[in-house]
């Protein structure tokens, strides 16, 4: 389903996207999920979420800003999410830098079924087996495209690995996405908001690389246009928030901005 025919269903149905995210970024995250016409909805206490997941059409879980409790807490909402047939979306958020983060992402990984996995190139690189260096939550190092390709095939679920070029693998097709800006890079947020709206597509177009790779087209996309007159990172933010809801009111404007290419499996 392409990214214009997802964003149709979204408005039409306005899917309920349950988020465990962290605090660092929620507000954001939260703004950009009702940007595409989602409805979000942030909870994480381990008496609810399996309540809410049962009330979602999707489930996020960013480990950004892990405590026991809230590792708990995925594993009930996804458990959950797995019982309803629903899909999760899992952002791996400084896999590499900590063992802590590494260990609960590959425990996520398989006491769940993750629909999509999307994370920064050393991230994802770090989850495949492959040699990367994550400092903090951002990746210094990794190939993007191996690391999506390697970790598709592995996992056995779709796999995202962002950076100036964004490759979507299901472990037999891969896609480039070539959308996006450098402003992107300079607000904090920008990866765990650009998996909220695989969540969103998620919700009601499931997690095949097509439909994630048009997520991540569109984010890039509205980057692309809140850059323009943005003045830098402080009035780059609420641009992008605007760019992304006029997009996903009027989804034929998508039209030939968005550049998404499969790749040839040469490697």
């Amino acid at each position: 389903m392409n990214a214009a025919e997802v964003l149709r269903r979204i408005g039409e149905e306005r899917p309920l996207v349950h988020h465990i995210t962290n605090y660092v970024t929620v507000n954001l995250v939260a703004n950009v999920t009702l940007s595409t016409g989602s409805l979000p909805v942030m909870a994480h206490a381990r008496e609810e979420v399996g309540e809410m997941a049962s009330l979602a059409s999707a489930l996020v879980l960013n480990i950004g800003t892990l405590d026991p409790g809230q590792i708990d807490a995925m594993l009930l909402a996804g458990e959950r999410a797995n019982e309803r047939g629903i899909p999760v979306v899992l952002d791996p958020v400084g896999a590499g830098a900590t063992s802590l983060r590494t260990k609960t992402a590959e425990r996520l990984l398989s006491e769940l079924e993750v629909s999509a996995v999307c994370g920064n190139a050393g991230e994802v690189a770090t989850l495949a087996g492959l040699s990367a260096e994550v400092r903090g939550v951002e990746s210094l190092s990794g190939d993007a495209r191996e690391a999506a390709e390697k970790a598709a095939g592995t996992l056995g679920v779709t796999v995202a690995a962002t950076g100036e070029t964004d490759y979507v693998s299901d472990g037999a097709s891969t896609l480039a996405v070539e959308n996006g800006h450098p402003l992107m890079g300079r607000i904090v947020g920008s990866g765990c908001a650009s998996t909220s709206v695989v969540g969103c597509f998620a919700a009601v177009g499931g997690a095949d690389a097509e439909t994630v790779a048009g997520a991540l087209a569109l984010f890039g996309l509205a980057g692309e246009i809140a850059a323009e007159g943005a003045g830098g990172p402080g009035t780059f933010e609420p641009r992008l928030l605007d760019a992304l809801a006029e997009l996903s009111a009027d989804p034929d404007r998508l039209g030939g901005g968005i550049r998404v290419r499969e790749l040839a499996h040469d490697r």
